[in-house]
């Protein structure tokens, strides 16, 4: 199955746009400079990535992480381990995105789908819901219960969140739209606000179906979002007691 496009983005026009357009999420990483021989000594035991045990993340998903349209070279996960590794970031990343799922599906196959000795878990779910027209309270009901569990296995959680379009209508898109803060809040895991920021009802990097990002549509989320996994993962590592 593919995202469903009963109710594409792409169809919505003007009023998704100026939706959408309204929720840019920017984030940065600073670094403090450092010099002199203290420095050095830090840059001579700095270990190389290829010899710190990865974390073991799995990116749990529908289309737009398991790569629909694309090749799987160009799938987020894929795109996204390839970003942290160049900043000496070790992960072994597991793709559980699966094509036209909603956040009731991703709660059924939890347990198979994310690995025995899982550390981490993205979680982006919630797109098809939304386009479909789904009762809020069954995808924040499906989402809660993906956290708990997770959190029951000692696996650490990044929720991405997603904002459904307008034409359900002021109620449902703000039921829907507060799922995803209000859940991190409960969890106290952390938030990326909206999965497809920079990208959505933007030409050049979406699908001719106006919602799949293109491969470059792809990358733009890996650059946005990276610096919210580059922390979430780095506290994940501290946890574990890895470098």
């Amino acid at each position: 199955m593919r995202l469903s496009m009963d109710h594409s983005y792409g169809g919505f026009g003007g009023a998704v746009e100026r939706l959408l357009r309204v929720f840019i999420v920017a984030a940065t990483g600073a670094m403090m400079a450092m010099s002199g021989p203290a420095s050095a000594q830090m840059a001579s035991v700095q270990p190389d990535v290829k010899d710190v045990k990865p974390i073991r993340l799995a990116v749990l998903g529908d289309s737009l992480t398991a790569g629909f349209g694309l090749p799987a070279s160009a799938a987020f996960p894929v795109r996204l381990q390839k970003a942290l590794s160049e900043k000496g970031i070790a992960t072994d990343i597991h793709n559980a995105g699966v094509s036209g799922d909603t956040t009731t599906g991703g709660l059924a196959r939890l347990d198979w789908s994310i690995p025995p000795g899982t550390e981490a878990v993205i979680v982006e779910l919630g797109a098809n819901d939304a386009l479909r027209g789904v009762d809020p309270k069954v995808a924040r009901g499906a989402l809660d219960d993906i956290l708990t569990k997770l959190k029951a296995r000692n696996i650490a959680v990044l929720l991405c969140g997603m904002y459904a379009p307008p034409n359900y209508g002021a109620e449902y898109t703000a039921k829907f739209n507060s799922i995803y803060p209000e859940l991190a809040k409960s969890h106290k895991v952390p938030l990326y606000p909206f999965f497809l920021d920079g990208v959505a009802t933007e030409a050049k990097l979406t699908q001719p179906d106006g919602l799949h990002p293109t491969a470059a549509g792809v990358d733009v989320v890996v650059e946005r979002i990276l610096p919210t996994v580059e922390a979430f993962l780095k506290d994940r590592a501290s946890q574990l007691g890895k470098p």
